[in-house]
């Protein structure tokens, strides 16, 4: 029988990618300073609970998210590649209307319609993104077993893959993740679940 383990996911801190409206994995952008204020409103939310283990994507802004959180808890982040944001392939950093319409586009058949085969020009489908996403979420649990642990991510991989693994509902689609602000999944002996979806603070407003 498996272990119960939860999980506060969350997506990373505002980062430089955004506000600049480039696509795709870009691993190399870290977070504004709006950004590293909203890890750390993240890390003071999270500060009373039991923290086993803090755990983030090989990209700069998760991990410049992730050591402001588990510095609060005297932890150093383990990397994981399979947390990486979707991949698109040649088209990697545009920001051109089209390809954020296309981004757009896949995502909602994945989210919405559960057809995880388009893909984004040469990038991945949701099938893949889905199995890495599970394999890494599914090793942390084993790692962390009946304990509790930090993941800090991207918002359409782990959106699509929480959709897939907890089916929270089509409604999300209406919500994405807002940065740094962290929420349960459970891993239970009968499966994935996700009690809430995040809602945006208001007094940390994306723009």
């Amino acid at each position: 029988m498996l272990d119960s383990v939860r999980l506060y996911c969350l997506r990373h801190g505002e980062s430089a990618n955004v506000l600049a409206r480039a696509a795709g994995v870009l691993p190399t952008a870290g977070l504004t300073d709006r950004g590293r204020e909203q890890a750390s409103v993240a890390a003071t939310a999270l500060a009373t609970e039991p923290i086993a283990g803090v755990y983030a994507s090989s990209a700069l802004r998760a991990q410049q998210t992730a050591e402001i959180i588990a510095r609060a808890h005297g932890r150093r982040p383990t990397i994981m590649a399979d947390l990486a944001e979707v991949g698109i392939g040649k088209l990697e950093g545009a920001t051109d209307a089209a390809t954020r319409a296309r981004t757009a586009e896949v995502l909602r058949s994945w989210v919405v319609d559960g057809n995880l085969g388009p893909r984004v020009a040469d990038g991945e489908d949701g099938h893949a993104v889905v199995d890495r996403m599970t394999r890494a979420l599914t090793a942390i649990a084993d790692t962390q077993p009946g304990a509790t642990a930090v993941v800090v991510g991207h918002v359409a991989s782990l959106t699509v893959a929480l959709a897939t693994i907890c089916h929270p509902g089509t409604e999300i689609w209406g919500a994405p993740l807002p940065y740094a602000v962290p929420f349960l999944v459970e891993r239970t002996p009968d499966g994935w679940r996700c009690p809430a979806w995040p809602t945006r603070p208001a007094a940390t407003e994306q723009r």
